[in-house]
């Protein structure tokens, strides 16, 4: 791999640390390399050099796994009534296909995998790579039935055409009466 110290990152006067310390901010136009090649390597299964997995799923790569954006959701529940609040907050760095248009009507459409699904969805906005959204959603589902199941989120267009542009998920394992915040990668849509 090539001297990379010329690089414009702010700060780059130790390469081993500002380009490979995952606890430092990570920057969107960073790529990681392997030692033996000049490929992009996997963004799942890197290992640092303590051997534990770290995600670096919030780097941008390009070609096939370019980045769709993100989902910030707000998750919080009350056992005193047995409430689930859903906040679908805002998508970050959100792309779609060109044949959508320029500026889509784009809204989340959410599904709590239950035996009977419950779905929501949001208002539909004006597509842009940062939409802001903050609408809460509320559910009396008691606390054992959610735990077992996934929050499912659909990135669509509303115009031209109901069309899918990305998809993202989170398991309800962790609930809380506390609000966790959560980024979800979006992916393009299943087949």
């Amino acid at each position: 791999v090539s001297d990379l110290r010329s690089s414009a990152l702010p700060g780059s006067f130790d390469v081993s640390r500002s380009m490979f310390d995952l606890r430092s901010p990570p920057h969107r136009f960073m790529k990681r390399y392997d030692s033996l090649s000049s490929v992009p390597s996997s963004t799942s299964s890197r290992k640092d050099s303590q051997g534990s997995n770290r995600s670096l799923d919030t780097i941008t790569l390009s070609g096939d796994e370019r980045d769709f954006g993100r989902l910030n959701v707000k998750l919080c529940y009350i056992s005193s009534v047995e409430q689930i609040w859903i906040t679908v907050s805002h998508c970050k760095d959100l792309s779609w296909p060109s044949s959508c248009g320029e500026h889509p009507h784009i809204y989340v459409k959410g599904i709590l995998t239950l035996p009977k699904p419950v779905h929501f969805k949001s208002s539909a906005k004006e597509g842009c790579s940062d939409m802001e959204f903050m609408e809460t959603f509320v559910f009396a589902i008691k606390l054992q039935s959610l735990q077992a199941v996934r929050l499912v989120f659909k990135i669509q267009t509303q115009t031209p055409r109901k069309k899918t542009i990305g998809e993202c998920s989170l398991a309800l394992r962790e609930l809380s009466s506390e609000e966790s915040s959560h980024w979800l990668d979006i992916s393009p849509p299943s087949k």
